[in-house]
């Protein structure tokens, strides 16, 4: 427990404004290694590339145990803090799920704030009190998790085909970070990758924000200049290796 401890207070000091932590998102323990053998401080989980690698979809498609059980795996077999997605905490009550991230191992965690019963977003004030809860919860275990709140304005939008610009949404995205900056050490407006959009976020949210790097995201570097705190990949990583095999096989398979 005092590794733990002392992951956890790493993985926090390590959200600076302007100097993004980068967490290239693994998926099974040889990525985790690979991720440390390369030099980054942190190994995160990318919960699309886990369940994949258990055989199920993304979205909490996958047993909870089943995730939580490779995190644990993952956590046991690198040295560095692991911070885990937890997808929307796998309908398990606060208490539960902390205990069951602490005895993973887990340094953080990603929580997102849609209900993939229904597919909607959660209602934000309610949100707000499950994250506290959480908190409340680690708190009460005396575990310093690390909790990366993240935010799924952009997403609900792309997947209703909504149109517009993410400017537009930006509002929606800031009210939700706002009610949950109390019991989040970090927010993660997922896909909002427009400059403008994002500079004007990071901007405006008093603590720390997560950016996703995908290719119409601006450089690692602008998105330190913009003063996001941490990059993610997501499962753009564990999704390229699968494509990475299948050209090779097709390869073999052709002679």
């Amino acid at each position: 427990m005092a590794d733990l401890a002392a992951g956890c207070s790493t993985l926090r000091s390590l959200h600076v404004r302007g100097e993004p932590l980068l967490l290239p998102n693994a998926w099974d323990v040889a990525s985790a290694r690979a991720v440390e053998a390369a030099g980054f401080p942190v190994v995160a989980t990318t919960s699309a590339g886990v369940a994949a690698a258990l055989g199920h979809g993304d979205h909490e498609e996958a047993p909870g145990e089943e995730m939580l059980a490779a995190a644990a795996r993952i956590a046991a077999g690198v040295a560095v803090p692991v911070t885990v997605d937890a997808e929307a905490g796998y309908g398990m009550d606060p208490e539960d799920l902390v205990a069951a991230l602490r005895e993973a191992g887990a340094a953080g965690c990603n929580l997102e704030d849609t209900d993939h019963g229904t597919g909607e977003l959660r209602d934000a004030a309610t949100h707000a009190e499950w994250l506290a809860a959480v908190r409340e919860a680690a708190e009460r275990q005396e575990y310093g998790l690390v909790i990366n709140a993240r935010i799924d304005v952009l997403v609900r939008a792309a997947s209703t085909g909504r149109e517009g610009s993410q400017a537009e949404l930006v509002d929606e995205a800031l009210g939700r970070a706002r009610a949950y900056v109390d019991a989040a050490d970090c927010v993660y407006p997922i896909l909002l990758w427009e400059e403008d959009a994002l500079a004007r976020f990071v901007s405006e949210h008093p603590g720390p924000v997560n950016a996703l790097r995908i290719p119409p995201s601006p450089s690692v570097p602008r998105l330190g200049e913009l003063g996001v705190a941490r990059v993610s990949w997501g499962g753009q990583l564990a999704h390229g290796s699968i494509e990475w095999l299948s050209r090779e096989l097709d390869s073999l398979a052709d002679g």
